[in-house]
Parts: structure tokens; C-alpha cells; sequence
């Protein structure tokens, strides 16, 4: 088994900043744009390895170098599943300084993304994140800058726009992409998205009050794995696989699931570049620490064209697509006659790059990148502001600000815990 990389992890920290400076390119750019060995993959380094990180070991056209993680039992399951030859991490920082890694996969809990991301960017490193791809809007606002800035390929790791039956619908989202983009349904459109589609596994992920310190377990660090996040003692609630219920690390089932199901709605609609102006919100009040349910989020666009996350299941009837001219269901049933035929006859979306590794090699953008993934995390975390707050907010999608609310716009960019910022 590798011992974790600690004997020169000062020098390398020293010197990231001055290396950075000259921007480290991968190997695989350096005989010219798209070019790689035919003897060669692309090489790629994992930073957090719990079940999401083990679960994206193997993946098309990439070998793993090095894992990274703060609990030593992910490491150790990790190189169960690696083998031999792979190195490891215990700080994030000394894996990025490696020149011989092409792709960084973040697989942290979200409050780690957002610097994580901003930090491979400006070590060349190109990248793949799991959902949400930030905690906060202020934090994506900077992921998008520093993936244009130092020229990187981005990944959001959602992928129901380009492929796969969307989450209890019945279909997948071509079809519907070319329904809407014939304009049969008219315009605008309301999108409600329920339990009744799909929208309840996980919904009610909540998290624990009074949480009592306990003695941190030895194969953690749990000061690292807090990171940004404010100091809290440790419960084993907070971490891991139960960390999604509480406002620090996440937001709850939205947080978890929402970018599942929004992002193929912000597509279909042609909104990948903007984001809604009202947000409604019907929720109890919420916990200072820990994530509580809500009943419904109504989102509407500067067009008039809505989403409603329906979390009561309240409109049991509801289509699951409504335009002045036609709705559409569960089970790609609609008002509309012969609406298979139809869609067969209709043109096709736009080509997208659905392979990682196509995008890498050619760099050319990814269908889910840091621009319209940002957009649809927007989409999260402007529900997440509303619950918190308990309030009805809006929103100047240009800006990237809330309209005269200094409250919700104080959690654009959220204070992070010294040393950490972004």
C-alpha cells in the first residue's frame, strides 16, 4: 500500500503559487491543441474518495494516478479498488502540483467544490464535479471565472439533458427538447416538478438538532474536512454520507437532488445563459444549523415561463409540462394527437459533447459545463436562500444579485473559515 505524500508537502505548498503563475499545462496539450500518444490516456487525480469518489474510478479514456481524501478508511478502500501504483493524499494541494495530471474529479461534499474547482483551474488542471456544483452562487460566480480565465474544460457530473430516462418521467429529455423548440406548446411554459415525476427520493433529507460532541474517530481529520466551513464540535451526523442535512455542507434534498432535476428543465427551456427574476417560497421556518422541508418553490422566469418544485405534492394533476396550446405527462402522454409521430417528424437539438474525454482532447466545451452548470446551481441555491430566509425574493439574473434584499444577498458570497477563500 502507498503512504500518504507528507515529507515534502510544504515545499510543494511554498511553491504551487509560483508554479501556478506560469500555469501548468497537461501532458497531453503539450504536442499541440488535442494531441495525445497513442500509448497514452488521459490521467486523472480523485479528491474525495467516500462512495461518490469510488464510485468514478473507472471511467472512459482516463487512468488514475492518486486519490485524495481526509479519512483514511476511504483511502485505503480506495486503493482496494486502484491496486498498485497509485498515489496517496491526504491535502488536496499536493495533488494538484503534480504536471503529470490531466483531469481533477471533486467528489468532496459541496462546501469544498467551489475552492477546490477555482484552485485545479489555476493549476491546468481540467475538471470533472459532482453535483451541486457550489454551495453558494458567489462561489460559482468565481468557478466560471477561473475556468475561462486559465482556459480549463469543466464537467458537471448530472447528465439527464443528453442522456438516460429523466427520474420517474418516462422518457427521456430529447424528445421534450424538440417538442418545446417546435413551439407547439406555445409560450411560456410551467414546468412542475413533483413526486408525481420523480421529485421525492431524498426530498425529505433533514438534519439533526442539538447535535452532542462526540470524540472524533482517529482515521479523520475532521478540521480539514470542515475546511471553510465554520467550526462546529463533531457528531458523526455532520459527515460523510449524512453531512447533505445541514446549511454548512449543503442544503438538504434540494441541495442533493435539485441540479438532478432542474438542470434538464433550464435546458429544455433555453434559459442555460440566465436565470428566474421571483422566487416564491412556501416553507416553515428553518433551523439555524440543520436543513427542514418546504412545501413549494415557484420559480418564473423574465419571459413568464415557471418551474414549480411541488415538494407537498399538493397539484396532483398537474402536467408535467403546460403551454397555451398543450400539456404534457408523466409517461410522455399529452392533450396533443399522435404526439410520438409528431416529435419523430420534429428536427433534432443542437449537437452536443457528451464524452469527457472528447471535450479534454478537443477542448471544446462539455454539454454540461461551468457556464450552464453554474446557471442550474443557480437555480438550487436561489431555493436554498428562499427556504432559509422563509421569504419571497427577486432576482437580477445580469447582476447576479438580489433585488434590495441585503439579507439574501449576504448569502451570495457566505464568510469561509480562515485559511480558506475564494
Amino acid at each position: 500500500m502507498n503512504k500518504t505524500k507528507t515529507g515534502r508537502r510544504e515545499f510543494i505548498r511554498k511553491t504551487t503559487a509560483a508554479a501556478i503563475a506560469f500555469t501548468i499545462i497537461p501532458r497531453h496539450v503539450l504536442g499541440g491543441r488535442g494531441y495525445i500518444a497513442p500509448s497514452d490516456q488521459l490521467t486523472k487525480g480523485i479528491i474525495g474518495v467516500g462512495g461518490m469518489g469510488r464510485g468514478h474510478i473507472a471511467y472512459e479514456g482516463t487512468r488514475v494516478l492518486a486519490v485524495c481524501d481526509v479519512d483514511k478508511e476511504h483511502l485505503n478502500l480506495a486503493l482496494e479498488m486502484t491496486g498498485e501504483g497509485v498515489d496517496v493524499y491526504h491535502d488536496f494541494r499536493d495533488l494538484l502540483a503534480r504536471p503529470d495530471i490531466d483531469i481533477v474529479h471533486i467528489a468532496t461534499p459541496p462546501h469544498w467544490h467551489g475552492i477546490i474547482a477555482k484552485m485545479a483551474a489555476e493549476a491546468g488542471k481540467d475538471i470533472w464535479c459532482e453535483k451541486p456544483m457550489t454551495r453558494t452562487i458567489g462561489e460559482g460566480i468565481e468557478v466560471v471565472k477561473a475556468v475561462n480565465k486559465y482556459g480549463r474544460i469543466f464537467r458537471l457530473n448530472t447528465w439527464f439533458r443528453f442522456k438516460d430516462q429523466f427520474y420517474g418521467l418516462g422518457t427521456t429529455v430529447r424528445p421534450l427538447k424538440k417538442l418545446i423548440d417546435s413551439g407547439v406548446l406555445g409560450w411560456p411554459l410551467k414546468f412542475t416538478v413533483s413526486g408525481i415525476t420523480g421529485y421525492d427520493w431524498k426530498f425529505y433529507w433533514s438534519g439533526q438538532h442539538n447535535l452532542k460532541p462526540v470524540p472524533v474517530p482517529d482515521n479523520l481529520d475532521y478540521d480539514f474536512w470542515l475546511g471553510p466551513a465554520p467550526y462546529k464540535p463533531y457528531n458523526p451526523e455532520r459527515v460523510h454520507s449524512k453531512f447533505r442535512g445541514y446549511w454548512d455542507y449543503d442544503g438538504g434534498g434540494l441541495g442533493d437532488m435539485g441540479q438532478h432535476y432542474l438542470d434538464p428543465v433550464q435546458y429544455m427551456l433555453g434559459k442555460d445563459s440566465t436565470s428566474p427574476v421571483y422566487i416564491e417560497v412556501d416553507a416553515p421556518q428553518q433551523h439555524y444549523d440543520a436543513v427542514g422541508s418546504w412545501k413549494r418553490i415557484e420559480y418564473t422566469y423574465a419571459d413568464g415561463c415557471k418551474i414549480i418544485l411541488d415538494g407537498a405534492n399538493a397539484d396532483k394533476d398537474a402536467a408535467y409540462i403546460e403551454g397555451p396550446h398543450g400539456k404534457v405527462f408523466k409517461g410522455f402522454r399529452s392533450t396533443i394527437p399522435d404526439i410520438q409521430k409528431l416529435v419523430e417528424s420534429l428536427p433534432e437539438p443542437e449537437p452536443q459533447i457528451t464524452t469527457f474525454s472528447e471535450s479534454v482532447l478537443s477542448r471544446n466545451k462539455f454539454a454540461l459545463n461551468e457556464a450552464n452548470g453554474h446557471r442550474s446551481a443557480t437555480l438550487v441555491n436561489l431555493g436554498v436562500v428562499a427556504v432559509r430566509l422563509g421569504r419571497n425574493l427577486e432576482y437580477d439574473p445580469v447582476k447576479q444579485r438580489f433585488v434590495d434584499d441585503e439579507g439574501a444577498n449576504r448569502l451570495i458570497y457566505q464568510p469561509m473559515r480562515g485559511p480558506w477563500t475564494i
